[in-house]
């Protein structure tokens, strides 16, 4: 026996029909249980049979009331629907609202933020400088002679005050990136000069840890389109970071290449600790550090490489980093070339 070809029909938009129907006064709920187990008997053989006509077949109820009754529940359902779409509108404003209203917020805290760091920043500048220029008056015995322990106590004081004043410095670069306010005074420079007074720079720290630093770079290297301050701090920060990072017996390198011939590729690359592949956006958090507990071997403000990321992408650039945690860090950055060569 053929089966019968199923018809869409409105009664399949409506769920629980008979219940409606019982509740409309067109079939009592015996007449509904009667309907329910024909359909059941007819399902048994065929795919598709609905309570509507279960319920013409037993004549409980004709054609048109069946219409009517159907046609009264989708139009319910259609007004139920539009009522809740439009809650839902008004929900998703009144939430965009609030989400405006917090981000709005947001950004008059880290205002305030920057505007409170910045005014620290330089309160503390004009105490430091008195602070330092007695210790050279005390260093050199301007103030009298020193016995050797004084010397050490005033060697160990003087490198102290210098670390706070680069603490300082950071964080009013730090403020001045917040609030759009870092100046930048691009001009044709010596890519391979700055590198090679970075790394000099770095290596009595390095060495002091047992690490070695060095350069490499092409033949040739053309100048490039960039702040030579800003461009140098990017430098000295990507390579005492990676000093820092890295155990004794390690080496850090600072490589300036050539990429095709508009571009020169910076990178600094360490054999360090690494950084595990699902936090490595968390270095560039301001504040942050990754060991931040209070028995971390490493110390910094944690704006390091945040500011040297804002750094390169006022240049046009973007800072790249690749890392594998117990193997080494790379952070790399391509600057415009000049067409003069040196």
């Amino acid at each position: 026996m053929a089966e019968p070809k199923s018809n869409l029909t409105p009664e399949m938009l409506v769920p629980r029909l008979g219940d409606a129907l019982v509740r409309g006064g067109h079939i009592s709920e015996a007449d509904l249980q009667k309907a329910l187990a024909f359909q059941q008997e007819q399902m048994a053989q065929q795919k598709t049979y609905l309570l509507g006509q279960a319920l013409i077949d037993l004549k409980l109820i004709d054609r048109q009331t069946l219409d009517s009754a159907v046609t009264e529940q989708i139009i319910q359902l259609r007004s139920a629907l539009q009522a809740a779409n439009r809650n839902l509108e008004v929900r998703v404003q009144e939430r965009t609202a609030e989400l405006q209203q917090a981000l709005q917020r947001l950004s008059e805290l880290s205002q305030m933020k920057a505007n409170f760091v910045a005014n620290v920043s330089h309160e503390l500048r004009t105490p430091l400088t008195h602070v330092k220029g007695y210790i050279e008056l005390l260093v050199t015995e301007s103030l009298g002679p020193l016995t050797e322990e004084q010397r050490h106590a005033l060697a160990v004081s003087q490198k102290s005050a210098g670390k706070l004043e680069s603490m300082i410095e950071d964080l009013i670069m730090f403020s001045l990136a917040s609030r759009g306010e870092l100046s930048m005074k691009q001009g044709s420079i010596d890519i391979e000069r700055i590198g090679n007074l970075s790394v000099k720079s770095a290596a009595q720290k390095a060495e002091a840890r047992g690490v070695e630093v060095h350069a490499v770079t092409d033949s040739k290297l053309p100048f490039v389109q960039a702040d030579p301050e800003k461009i140098a701090w990017a430098f000295n920060q990507l390579l005492d970071n990676a000093v820092k990072f890295t155990p004794s017996g390690g080496h850090v390198v600072l490589s300036l290449k050539n990429e095709g011939v508009n571009l020169v590729m910076v990178s600094v690359t360490d054999t360090g600790i690494g950084i595990p592949a699902d936090r490595l956006q968390e270095i560039f958090e301001p504040f942050h550090q990754l060991d931040d507990s209070s028995t971390r071997r490493v110390g910094g403000t944690g704006l390091g490489l945040s500011l040297v990321r804002q750094i390169v992408e006022a240049h046009g650039s973007l800072l790249d980093v690749q890392s594998l945690e117990g193997k080494g860090t790379t952070f790399k950055f391509p600057l415009l070339a000049v067409t003069k060569e040196k």
